[in-house]
């Protein structure tokens, strides 16, 4: 009757992590009778989701009840709680109950202090977050990269760690996915293996994938700075027509913008050292910040938070299904009005 308590908005990381656990405890032939995925949101599924998990396993394996949006440990009702509790010890010993809500556990519900107890008890249950770093934790984004990097069996040293910062943020899901093609890359050069056995990801081999993509988005950046919009769009629909993905754009495009503030608003406030600028803008480089202020040198804050607006309505315009070249052309094209 193990449980996993999984918890955080990094909605990518927490993907992987229930997918391990469903390949971990199953058998994909009896996998269509064995895996039940439920919305916590819908109070009637919850209490379905109670009834299936005291259910034993069909075939060989061990059955999975996934409830996601899980109300249990954030604003459970009290009939829900009465029935987690009946519930709970009834759970066969090969059927996993995962719990999933991107907020982090209310600990002084009640039913968050049964579950976590039983998880403490119970062999094989675990608790994990999965929490996105804050843009100007510098520190919190290196983590979740080396997270991901020992996810995939990678090793990785700080300094490279710091590219791929710089030229992806902290989206997990691209970092995921960008790591996976080093992997490849890495693979295809007849990389050697480290003395731990792990396949090692080197600046070089970043600089020869990620950052050339970067600087394309950083050149597209500064010629936005400069209000040649028109050029900035040819670049975009170029990159896009190669294959760039568009929410990577938007991504790094986001990155150096805010980036542009942070340096703006910090300078305006008279600090000077860049080290200290550097870690509150989040940026690895202190050294970017003697380039950052020629960039941005005698343009307005408000001219930088305009541009952040039109990034956003430019990534929610893409996520609703509109060609994202015409997501950019809409809006960059568009005159603010103040």
């Amino acid at each position: 009757m193990p449980i996993h308590l999984l918890w955080g908005d990094d909605y990518a990381s927490s993907i992987r992590e229930i997918d391990n656990i469903i390949q971990t405890y199953t058998d994909p032939d009896w996998s269509s009778f064995n895996i039940s995925r439920l919305d916590g949101s819908d109070s009637n599924q919850s209490f379905r989701a109670l009834d299936e998990v005291k259910s034993a396993p069909l075939g060989k394996g061990n059955r999975i009840v996934l409830i996601k949006r899980s109300q249990f440990c954030n604003s459970c009702s009290i009939e829900l709680a009465n029935k987690l509790e009946q519930s709970i010890n009834l759970i066969p010993e090969k059927t996993h109950l995962i719990l999933y809500n991107s907020n982090k556990p209310d600990k002084r519900l009640k039913t968050t202090k049964l579950i976590q107890k039983n998880i403490e008890l119970i062999p094989l249950s675990s608790e994990k977050s999965f929490v996105l770093p804050l843009p100007w934790d510098i520190n919190g984004q290196r983590n979740l990269v080396q997270n991901i990097a020992r996810d995939l069996n990678l090793k990785i040293n700080n300094q490279t760690i710091d590219v791929i910062i710089e030229s992806i943020g902290s989206d997990s899901s691209l970092i995921y996915t960008e790591l996976k093609k080093l992997s490849l890359l890495s693979e295809a050069r007849e990389a050697t293996l480290n003395s731990d056995g792990n396949q090692e990801i080197t600046i070089e081999i970043v600089n020869a994938l990620i950052q050339n993509h970067s600087t394309n988005a950083l050149e597209i950046a500064n010629h936005i700075l400069q209000k040649k919009i028109v050029l900035a769009l040819e670049k975009i629909n170029y990159l896009l027509e190669n294959g760039e993905p568009a929410l990577r754009l938007v991504s790094t495009l986001t990155g150096q913008v805010r980036g542009w503030i942070w340096v703006k608003l910090l300078d305006s406030t008279g600090k000077q050292d860049v080290n200290d600028i550097a870690k509150l803008a989040g940026i690895g480089n202190p050294k970017r910040i003697f380039v950052i202020r020629k960039q941005i040198q005698g343009q307005s804050s408000v001219m930088f938070l305009d541009l952040m607006k039109k990034l956003l309505k430019i990534e929610a315009s893409i996520k609703s299904g509109l060609k994202p070249i015409d997501a950019f052309k809409d809006n960059l094209l568009t005159q603010s009005k103040n």
